[in-house]
């Protein structure tokens, strides 16, 4: 039998695992490779209401969106909005610049809205 000490040894001891090796392939040379972005078409989600429908109608047109979100976070009298945007014509952008392209798309509609949580970030 094992002492408690040799016990303890064999409980502290990091267990050894096989890895599987990793294989590189190569491409071959029949397959195209595209170094252009892709274009996204995002569906637009159903259960959006009538002013979270018309805000993803323009932020979709404006920025051709990798990820977008929209959703009415005043507790349904529309006042308040939490959108996400994460789109190519960010890219090398600051946040704030980001941000303020979003505004200026939104227009008048961020206006009439007591507040706004807006992320925004490069695709």
């Amino acid at each position: 039998m094992f002492s408690l000490r040799q016990s303890a040894r064999l409980l502290t001891r990091p267990a050894i695992t096989a890895r599987p090796a990793l294989r590189l392939r190569a491409i071959p040379p029949n397959r195209a490779i595209s170094m252009t972005p892709a274009r996204f078409n995002i569906p637009k989600p159903e259960e959006l209401d009538a002013a979270e429908s018309q805000i993803w109608d323009i932020l979709s047109a404006e920025f051709e969106p990798t990820a977008l979100f929209v959703r009415d976070v005043s507790g349904g009298c529309g006042s308040m909005y939490a959108i996400e945007v994460a789109s190519s014509k960010f890219a090398g952008l600051t946040m704030l610049k980001q941000q303020r392209l979003v505004n200026a798309a939104l227009g008048d509609l961020v206006k009439g809205w007591h507040g706004l949580q807006l992320r925004t970030r490069a695709a």
